[in-house]
């Protein structure tokens, strides 16, 4: 799906989730020069192994990357979907230190829907990284904590944003409680991925 083709809006039971304009699962386009330099700043690393933009900030800089399953030194790398996003990193980090983490899990023992949902984003996730290369260290293992447990609200929440509203039930939870959105722009440099792309087509 390219970002030409992405679906509509949908309602959620929480409310309207503001990322299903920008969700973007492979194959991807390439990453930019200027994508991968915001990429490295909001890390303070310089980025590895990334291979497409999955989600983007309300700028068109990247809020989620999709990353190689085996990074270029050779190791393994099960999280295909990586936030990035300072701002959505510290939201999801403060909601780790709350009792949300209980309340989740309690919902995905408790709901036989959500669980059923969750299994499919597990296997939903583990298909999509398989398109760039099977890694036996990893085989099964998916991220967050899928598909039986939630660990990782970080990881859930970058899958949710990569693959759109209606997927990943609990990372659209923990987007819907989240103090961060993608509809409002808090980069440091709005716009710099993007930019390289709009002063080309001038």
């Amino acid at each position: 799906m390219t970002e030409s083709s992405s679906p509509a809006r949908v309602e959620h039971p929480h409310g309207r989730l503001p990322y299903a304009g920008r969700v973007t699962t492979p194959p991807f386009a390439a990453p930019t020069t200027a994508e991968l330099a915001v990429v490295s700043a909001q890390l303070g690393r310089p980025a590895r192994g990334v291979v497409g933009i999955a989600a983007r900030c309300a700028c068109g800089n990247p809020t989620v990357v999709a990353t190689t399953p085996r990074l270029p030194d050779g190791t393994p790398f099960p999280t295909f979907y990586y936030l990035t996003h300072p701002a959505a990193t510290a939201a999801m980090s403060t909601l780790e230190a709350t009792q949300v983490m209980p309340e989740l899990a309690a919902l995905l023992a408790d709901d036989a829907d959500v669980a059923a949902a969750y299994l499919a984003a597990h296997e939903a996730y583990l298909a999509d990284r398989a398109q760039f290369g099977d890694v036996s260290e990893i085989d099964g293992i998916s991220a967050g904590g899928m598909p039986t447990r939630v660990k990782c609200l970080h990881a859930l929440a970058g899958h949710a944003l990569a693959a759109g509203p209606g997927v990943n039930p609990i990372g659209d939870e923990a987007l819907a409680r989240s103090s961060w959105s993608p509809e409002r722009c808090r980069c440091d440099e709005p716009g710099a991925a993007v930019r390289e792309v709009e002063d080309s087509s001038a």
